[in-house]
């Protein structure tokens, strides 16, 4: 099959990069793991292939130093393949869905990738947003343009559903989910065990998400970190996709040597399936260690 476009008007609104995915190389999987007493599952949902041109790794960079850190990490130096995840956690009575992937209209597999876990939609409970970009909340709706998850909270900052309640091009968007919508202070205990982290400059309201469950915990990092071998090795090369570029590259560099010292395990959902290890330090840099 020929290279699907997934940069669909919805996403081009957003973001500023062709994107391109090939659905039937793309088959649904849940990966399976333990936070404490909580059950956690990575769900996969899209690939997203980005040109090594600069339009979103490596701002103000060449491609040719993009390339060196590919190549020395054994990659392709022509391209940058991001995966678009989610992920699940049962907590306690609470099934609870952080992000949603690009949704049916964009050929995603989330869910699929859902009932390879054992879940059906209508069990999720909570649905928690990181940012309002169309790979994280495109499935959110169906292809009807229906809610995914008739009986879930939809939640997020308040100032991310400001910022797409501005959005005149997500109006119709708005109004199918608005229902389902609770708003919350970044920083805020959302869920028992799960509380936000406010991490600056990918949008005016993006938030990962710290799951803690006795003495385990783990920090779903959102869009703080998008390529496992640049964003790590260069935290501060500017991201296309940021909208407030500088503090995203300070966010990044502060908030990975955060982590290197903790230790704290993460997921990251665009870095490889199933998005989840431990940030180390790695020359001037970070690099991502396998979970423990």
């Amino acid at each position: 099959m020929r290279p699907l476009k997934i940069a669909l008007t919805a996403l081009a609104l957003v973001l500023p990069a062709c994107a391109q995915a090939d659905p039937a190389q793309v088959t649904p999987e849940a990966h399976a793991f333990d936070i404490g007493a909580f059950k956690a599952w990575s769900l996969r949902d899209l690939v997203n292939v980005v040109p090594n041109d600069n339009s979103v790794i490596g701002l103000a960079q060449t491609p040719e130093a993009v390339a060196a850190v590919l190549k020395a990490a054994g990659q392709p130096t022509d391209q940058i393949t991001l995966s678009i995840d989610a992920l699940l956690v049962k907590a306690g009575d609470r099934l609870v869905l952080i992000d949603t992937g690009m949704g049916p209209k964009a050929h995603g597999v989330l869910m699929g990738s859902l009932a390879k876990a054992g879940v059906t939609p209508d069990q999720i409970t909570d649905v928690l947003i990181t940012h309002s970009h169309p790979d994280h909340i495109g499935g959110l709706l169906t292809a009807e343009g229906k809610p995914a998850f008739p009986k879930a909270t939809v939640r997020l900052t308040d100032a991310e559903w400001a910022s797409l309640q501005a959005n005149p091009q997500q109006a119709a968007f708005v109004a199918a989910v608005t229902p389902q919508v609770q708003t919350f202070a970044g920083g805020a205990e959302v869920l028992p065990g799960i509380t936000s982290v406010v991490l600056k400059g990918h949008t005016p309201g993006h938030t990962g998400y710290e799951i803690v469950s006795g003495d385990a915990r783990l920090l779903d990092i959102g869009d703080m970190a998008h390529s496992v071998v640049v964003s790590l090795a260069k935290p501060e090369w500017g991201m296309g996709y940021d909208s407030d570029k500088p503090a995203g590259e300070a966010t990044r560099r502060a908030e990975l040597t955060v982590l290197a010292k903790s230790g704290e395990p993460i997921f990251a959902p665009h870095f490889p399936f199933p998005g989840t290890g431990r940030i180390v330090v790695k020359d001037d840099g970070f690099a991502l260690a396998p979970a423990k």
